[in-house]
């Protein structure tokens, strides 16, 4: 018979005092003995005579000692030499607060200790009286789970699916589905009704997790509001991450300093009336009322700067990093394509593979198909240096393409009061130097309120008139490409498409599946921010409704891009093919020939992807040696089923789907999701701040038509007399200008225990050896990989990340200090 220790290192939510135990109806004995944690060791195996489940082995750990936050229990049991060994402990809480529990560690083994990796918050035994059971670091696919584990493994899976009934409670660990039926609230305003995302042909979308709200009494298709969102517990962020996110920042940010903004604004949809003006936010700052309550320096991020004295506040913003290099860089052409490709949106240029580019909506409604971007133009803005077909042959032409996406939605959104929209395209050429040029911009207005189409070209300019025009022509595109960014570039392929994997998870693999704990850390937290973004941000009124030009038509139109989403095409090399960025190269770095070859998002994306993709497979090589272990894992199948027909059963018909058959299936498969929770994410997110923080480089809302179209005498006269005061009135206005200032500051942070790809590995792989150096050569690659980006940037020849006044191109450097760095890349979409 052993003697064995159990230690469990967790954190107690508040301390468990007399006071709290007597007020919970408590019976005081319980603090006499020091119960404080039940555990139940399971053996791994059955019992060789009854064939049934070994009896448990039980003891209470009571608290021992406490180090900072930790908090040690400890407990012995005497186990048998016939018991086996532990697969699994079994958990009840007897406080009446939550306590986290890092791990478990069980000393006294002759082969050494057994450590179970937790992290998980077990909610008092009052508010769930089922045991948590955990198990082994050690990873099993289903045909291998220990026999005396079998049962626990499936009741564990059921408990997380629950029974899809009833509203969740904050203590619920609950894996469930739904629609995007709460993004309005029309019991407070009609005005605020929104449509159904998801379960429709019309608006199809990803699958949200289910909280179980009860109906809107306005409308019941609507979800009603509650003081918070529901996610699973282990879903929320931990402690560190609360405390400087959701504490002091966007709840903070959306609760103290927009709402100071908006009172210090004498009229919120006042333009700044100079240019000046907007310099003054990060020189002199805003003057907020007193606040009534706490100190703005209580609340608001560290990139904010507060000065405050007992008469007034002045809110100060830190100047951006592209600010700080070259002042006037958003007013020129080459930084305006240079972050086509090295900025925050570098997913959506294409190259331009027929002529005339055309339109695929109905002429009948939208005009002609054929772009006004004409043969003549083009070859006069390249200054003859060949001709529109040499240049399609010869791959210089590209385009970012917004005339179908926005046209349709043209009438309606300027029916909304201080927004304006038109379908666009902007076309470059890639020059001599191999680095792009604008040549033109298509704006189109479609036949509407008795008026006809209205189109123009605008391109750069030599004298004042052209060059205001072209200034207001980029200024309504990059609105239009703000809008794109940050609704489909980053929440809809990141955010909203990874929560369907994030719970056909925790829905479908076992904690001890290896592919579970393969994926587990490419998916916390991101149910947390997601919620919190369907509460202050894409939600009705929210920011992203106030700011940006689509308006109340944000999210619809987002449901109107997935419905070319496919799985496929998430992943970096195929995504690069279809944009026709690259073509498949076998002799060429990572198998492909780049289109543009400083490409910063490709060439430094390109590195990660490889690098994920080869831990992946010496991760599943190790696991299915036989390609038929893989079709024949259950669990395996119904969680990529359950993605595939439930998470995204709106696009289960499309193209994109990969069979799960093969090993090699498999490793596509985690690949792409492991990419798009890292580094598609670190790439449209961390480096908001830095570009958009000046917000004339990057508006994210046009409020005034163009001066030229339906000209009148006013209009013209005021641009000609004063076009900057028109283009500052396009501009957002004051209000809007520092409401996102202030959120991309909070989006563009790091948590001081963010977990950066590569950086750390998880408990469970450092129990099997090969796993432990096949994540060891995955490190080393991305401690060489920031190496590699510090040599790109530093080369001159390489312009798109080089030169005077250009940001190094730093988004994908995988590991960062925490705050607004513009690097790093964290394994999950955790903010």
């Amino acid at each position: 018979m052993a003697t064995v220790k159990a230690v469990v290192t967790g954190t107690l939510t508040s301390p468990s005092g007399l006071t709290e135990i007597i007020s919970a109806g408590l019976h005081p004995v319980s603090i006499v003995l020091g119960r404080d944690i039940h555990l139940e060791l399971v053996s791994s195996e059955l019992d060789p005579v009854s064939g049934l489940e070994k009896p448990t082995i039980e003891g209470y750990a009571h608290k021992t000692k406490k180090e900072d936050d930790e908090v040690k229990f400890e407990c012995e049991f005497k186990v048998n030499e016939g018991f086996g060994p532990v697969g699994a402990v079994l958990v009840e809480n007897e406080h009446t607060k939550d306590i986290f529990i890092k791990d478990i560690v069980l000393h006294g083994f002759p082969e050494g200790p057994v450590t179970i990796g937790c992290s998980s918050w077990v909610c008092s035994k009052f508010q769930d009286p089922k045991k948590r059971v955990f198990f082994i670091n050690k990873s099993f696919v289903p045909s291998e789970t220990p026999l005396g584990l079998r049962r626990l493994r499936e009741d564990e899976l059921e408990t997380l699916r629950g029974n899809g009934q009833g509203e969740r409670k904050t203590s619920d660990r609950i894996y469930d589905y739904d629609v995007y039926n709460d993004l309005g609230d029309p019991d407070s305003s009609l005005e605020e009704k929104r449509p159904v995302l998801g379960g429709s042909e019309k608006f199809p979308y990803p699958r949200r997790c289910r909280t179980g709200r009860p109906p809107c009494k306005s409308d019941p298709e609507s979800e009603s509001k509650g003081s918070s969102i529901y996610v699973p517990r282990d879903e929320a962020f931990s402690e560190i991450k609360n405390a400087t996110f959701t504490g002091k920042t966007v709840n903070s940010v959306l609760h103290a300093v927009l709402p100071a903004v908006h009172a210090a604004a004498i009229d919120t949809d006042l333009s700044f009336p100079f240019f000046t003006d907007i310099n003054e936010l990060y020189n002199d700052g805003i003057t907020l009322p007193k606040p009534q309550e706490k100190r703005l320096t209580d609340f608001i991020p560290s990139i904010i700067k507060s000065v405050q004295d007992a008469t007034e506040s002045i809110l100060k913003f830190e100047t951006p990093e592209a600010m700080q290099r070259d002042s006037f860089f958003w007013l020129r052409d080459e930084e305006f394509s240079r972050q086509t490709l090295a900025g925050i949106n570098p997913y959506t240029i294409q190259l331009v593979t027929e002529w005339p580019m055309k339109s695929k909506l109905d002429p009948s409604v939208y005009g002609p198909p054929e772009s006004a971007i004409t043969t003549e133009i083009v070859e006069y803005h390249i200054k003859g240096c060949m001709t529109v077909h040499e240049a399609i042959k010869q791959k210089k032409l590209f385009v970012i393409d917004y005339h179908d996406v926005f046209l349709p939605y043209v009438s309606a959104v300027r029916q909304l009061k201080g927004t304006t929209l038109y379908g666009s395209r902007t076309l470059f050429f890639l020059n001599p130097e191999r680095t792009l040029m604008p040549v033109a911009i298509e704006l189109t207005r479609p036949q509407m309120d008795g008026k006809p189409q209205w189109r123009q070209v605008f391109t750069p300019a030599n004298n004042g008139t052209g060059s205001w025009l072209w200034r207001l022509a980029k200024a309504h595109v990059l609105a239009h490409d703000s809008g794109v960014h940050q609704l489909i570039s980053h929440w809809l392929r990141t955010h909203c498409c990874a929560e369907p994997y994030v719970i056909a998870t925790n829905r479908q693999l076992s904690a001890m599946h290896p592919i579970y704990r393969l994926l587990h850390p490419h998916l916390r937290y991101t149910m947390q921010i997601n919620a919190l973004a369907r509460k202050y941000l894409i939600n009705s009124a929210g920011i992203i409704e106030n700011s940006f030009s689509p308006g109340k038509y944000s999210m619809e139109l987002s449901s109107v891009v997935y419905k070319q989403w496919q799985f496929d095409l998430q992943a970096l090399p195929k995504d690069l093919i279809h944009r026709g960025m690259a073509v498949a190269d076998s002799t060429a770095p990572h198998g492909l020939k780049l289109a543009i070859e400083d490409y910063p998002f490709a060439k430094d994306g390109l590195l990660i992807w490889d690098s994920l993709k080869e831990w992946v497979t010496d991760y599943v090589h190790h696991y299915y040696k036989d390609s038929s272990l893989v079709e024949s894992d259950r669990e395996l199948q119904s969680w990529w089923w359950e993605i595939r027909n439930v998470g995204h059963g709106d696009k289960k018909d499309a193209d994109g789907w990969p069979e799960l058959k093969t090993a090699s299936d498999l490793i596509e498969i985690l690949t792409t999701i492991a990419w798009v929770a890292s580094g598609h994410h670190a790439a449209v997110n961390f480096g908001q701040y830095a570009y958009a923080g000046y917000f004339p480089n990057r508006p994210t809302i046009a409020r005034t038509n163009m001066p030229v179209e339906d000209p009148t005498e006013a209009v013209m006269k005021d641009f000609m007399e004063r076009p900057e005061t028109t283009l500052l009135n396009c501009f957002p206005s004051q209000v809007q200008a520092t409401m996102v200032m202030a959120i991309l500051d909070v989006l563009s942070d790091h948590s001081p225990d963010e977990e950066y790809l590569g950086q750390y590995a998880e408990p469970a792989w450092k129990e099997d050896a090969a796993i432990k150096a096949a994540f060891d050569r995955f490190h080393g690659r991305m401690k060489g990989i920031d190496g590699i980006i510090d040599t790109r940037n530093d080369d001159p020849n390489l312009k798109n990340r080089n030169g005077a006044g250009v940001i190094p191109y730093k988004l994908l450097k995988p590991f960062s200090k925490g705050g607004v760095t513009g690097q790093g890349v964290p394994y999950s979409v955790s903010i």
